[in-house]
């Protein structure tokens, strides 16, 4: 069974930095989908950053350039290194596993979720 950790959440004035982290347990994080997604109270979850088997990414517009998605295979992570943080990145995230599908990776619907960490930041 999939089991998805989030931590490295926290506040942090704009611009500053945080780097989130996924533990993933119950499969190997490598070669397959997995995503980050965020979610404000009142709107719908939306995806931010996704990864697929061969390490292929996609970000939304909204944090091009400022937000990047990988994996450290040796800590079964995934993580979510975030730069140039707006007030409007202010959001719960959360670590998505859309096992086991490793391509064409969707922008919702994903099998496997964690329970969120909280990014709050402040102008």
């Amino acid at each position: 069974q999939v089991h998805l950790v989030e931590s490295g959440g926290g506040s942090v004035q704009a611009g500053g930095s945080l780097r989130l982290s996924c533990a993933v347990s119950g499969y190997t994080v490598g070669g397959f989908c997995m995503a980050w997604f965020r979610q404000v109270p009142g709107q719908e979850r939306e995806a931010v950053a996704i990864i697929d088997e061969d390490g292929t990414t996609i970000y939304a517009d909204s944090v091009k350039g400022r937000f990047t998605i990988s994996r450290d295979s040796a800590e079964n992570t995934l993580l979510l290194q975030m730069i140039s943080l707006k007030p409007e990145d202010s959001a719960m995230y959360y670590c998505a596993s859309h096992f086991p599908y490793g391509r064409n990776c969707p922008s919702r619907d994903y099998k496997a979720w964690g329970q969120g960490t909280q990014v709050t930041v402040s102008s």
